[in-house]
């Protein structure tokens, strides 16, 4: 029998820019407790996309490349009789941006040679732009659920 559900407690918005999805980044990006330093990553990427997009609104332009990096449909793994199938489904909106944060930093992680900061800024470029690997896993998300459509009849 399964436990209770897990509570979900919200996420408090950020300092400068009072935004919970921001918050979201922040924490996400914070390794081994050193929250001022994923801050400063964050808000240094925030001004070089300043400097670099040419909006100075740079929430919408953040908000926007989430939206371009959120799925909308994955895969789910189920045994039926003996064999697995992929089953598409459908993703829920908090479980998306999870995903697409997620997404975007491990991108930014996986280049070398510029200070994440840099990283992270220009993966997020790309992703406004519909570009970038981030996107790019989106993609394959999205083709791998639309292959193994014929199993959606499999969802429990």
């Amino acid at each position: 029998m399964r436990r209770r559900r897990a509570t979900h407690t919200e996420t408090p918005p950020d300092s400068r820019y009072s935004n919970r999805l921001v918050q979201k980044l922040i924490n996400m990006l914070m390794q081994d407790g050193k929250k001022a330093t994923a801050e400063a990553v964050v808000y240094d990427a925030f001004d070089l996309m300043k400097k670099s997009a040419s909006t100075n609104d740079i929430l919408t332009v953040f908000h926007k490349a989430i939206d371009n990096v959120r799925p909308h449909v994955e895969l789910k793994a189920r045994r039926v009789g003996g064999a697995t199938y992929q089953i598409p489904i459908e993703v829920r909106h908090d479980r998306g941006l999870t995903l697409a944060l997620r997404w975007i930093r491990n991108s930014a992680r996986g280049k070398r040679g510029a200070p994440m900061a840099k990283r992270l800024s220009d993966e997020l470029l790309s992703a406004f732009k519909g570009e970038g690997s981030a996107v790019r896993k989106r993609e394959e998300t999205h083709k791998m659920a639309e292959a193994n459509r014929a199993f959606a009849h499999y969802r429990w």
